[in-house]
């Protein structure tokens, strides 16, 4: 299943270009995997941000739960459970903020004036509002 994942603005999933309806800790697991794509994120670091510290006793049967429920939503290729946690392993580019990074780095090494502005209007197009908005009182 090919998603898009938007950062820069509140949380969306897209597929084939309809939104995903994922409940408020399902967005807030994707959303910290998401900044780290590719990257694996500790079991202890998950269950430490999504529960702002204070995890209840059941917190570890809780991520496991809400990973289930993710790799259903997202397909199981997208969401792996690698040691000592998890990894989303998706193409950066289906990320809004990786794009947004990547074409800011293209315009930095372009000379030609006409090209970095195109690509630095393309970058900025992708936000939509302040990064991650609807999860702006999380404590991560």
């Amino acid at each position: 299943m090919q998603a898009e994942f938007r950062l820069l603005g509140p949380l969306e999933v897209l597929v084939q270009g309809r939104e995903l309806e994922l409940r408020r800790k399902q967005r807030s697991l994707l959303a910290l995997l998401l900044l780290r794509t590719g990257e694996v994120v500790s079991t202890d670091r998950l269950v430490e941000e999504l529960w702002a510290g204070r995890p209840p006793k059941t917190a570890v049967g809780s991520l496991q739960n809400l990973v289930s429920e993710l790799r259903k939503a997202l397909g199981a290729d997208a969401l792996k459970t690698r040691a000592p946690g998890y990894v989303l392993e998706i193409e950066p580019d289906r990320v809004d903020f990786h794009r947004f990074e990547r074409l800011v780095a293209q315009a930095a090494e372009t000379e030609e004036a006409a090209r970095r502005v195109d690509l630095l209007r393309q970058a900025l197009a992708l936000w939509r509002g302040p990064p991650l908005a609807d999860l702006a009182d999380e404590p991560f």
